[in-house]
């Protein structure tokens, strides 16, 4: 991915540097802050790089590091939820991304991204927000859930900066179930190399008192919610409180347990595809791939999507297993799909007939 990139710093009333950062070019899109981010390194990571490159592509994308972490200000004294508009509102201040823009918001920061939406609602085009929740921890209605919020804080103290990666592997596991081993070392090192131990916990007890359950009903702009259905995070039931909750919101169930979708999902290409659509934004290979497809290889695809082996479609198109797999090869390459269920997820998100 090209390093075009630009990153620069604003100060907070409170004196606290935030960085954020510009890239990509077509409409404004601004990402609120979330957990455990760095503007550089992300810009390469297996976790996040695939985010960053997508919304790259499409947006003119405005994101930053949240007060204690990434490149922002690493021991600022006060890192509670009170926090979170006002930074946003800053970081936007700053950029001064053309109006109204989109506005996105994932975990956490869901939360600013639906308060900064009801305060200005005539700056905000559109509102996505994927694995959020409205209530911290703290204000959980189950005592299993506050028992685990306080145990994970404590064991943050004890074992974030330990120089063995166990309890930074605990962690992880709970964002990536799925992650592949290259993916959760990376991780690993993340937490190591973006906030420090103490500042990890205040990060996650600031979590556990904010509270938008009360407001979301005034949230005035289109919005798409979007939420894994085996998160371990957030689990799905707050995703569709949060639809529920906002007039007239679109909700879409992806099929996954990570909390950060990896990029080999077909739960990935679901996001993308339905974040294009509810923007408006289409690029012009994606509007007209699939009738680049020769018509082997549309065949090809038809077989796929209809649930065939390669050696099926072999027979039934009387040429080899080696020239299917050659010829899925290109498809792949040409729908940007990385295996067989991305392949069939586009073919079928975008009305293919064979």
């Amino acid at each position: 991915m090209s390093s075009e990139q630009t990153i620069r710093y604003v100060t907070t009333d409170d004196q606290v540097r935030l960085a954020w950062a510009r890239s990509g070019s077509g409409p404004p899109l601004v990402k609120a802050s979330n957990w455990i981010t760095h503007l550089e390194y992300d810009w390469v990571s297996p976790v996040w790089q695939h985010w960053v490159r997508f919304l790259s592509e499409h947006f003119t994308l405005v994101r930053s590091d949240e007060r204690g972490c990434g490149l922002s200000q690493r021991d600022p004294e006060d890192v509670s939820h009170q926090h979170w508009l006002p930074d946003l509102e800053r970081v936007i201040d700053a950029a001064e991304p053309e109006q109204p823009f989109l506005l996105l918001g994932l975990s956490q920061g869901v939360v600013p991204a639906i308060l900064y939406t009801i305060k200005y609602p005539q700056r905000v085009s559109r509102l996505v927000l994927y694995g959020g929740y409205m209530r911290g921890w703290a204000l959980s209605h189950n005592p299993d859930t506050i028992r685990m919020g306080r145990a994970l804080i404590e064991f943050t103290e004890l074992g974030w900066g330990r120089p063995d990666p166990l309890y930074r592997r605990l962690f992880t596991k709970l964002f990536l179930p799925e992650g592949s081993e290259e993916q959760l070392l990376w991780c690993d090192e993340l937490c190591a190399k973006t906030i420090a131990p103490k500042m990890a916990a205040e990060l996650l007890r600031s979590r556990s008192q904010a509270d938008v359950t009360g407001m979301i009903g005034k949230v005035s702009v289109p919005t798409l919610v979007l939420h894994a259905n085996r998160d371990r995070i957030a689990p799905l039931k707050q995703g569709q409180e949060l639809a529920a909750g906002i007039p007239n919101a679109q909700f879409v169930q992806l099929d996954s347990p990570n909390h950060i979708l990896l990029e080999h999902e077909p739960a990935w290409q679901r996001f993308c595809d339905a974040v294009l659509e509810f923007t408006g934004v289409r690029s012009e290979s994606e509007s007209e791939v699939l009738s680049s497809l020769t018509g082997r290889e549309r065949e090809i695809l038809g077989k796929l999507v209809s649930g065939m082996t390669n050696v099926e479609i072999g027979k039934a198109l009387f040429i080899s297993e080696k020239t299917v797999r050659n010829q899925l090869t290109r498809i792949f390459e040409k729908l940007g799909a990385s295996n067989r269920a991305q392949a069939i997820v586009f073919a079928k998100d975008h009305g293919f007939q064979a």
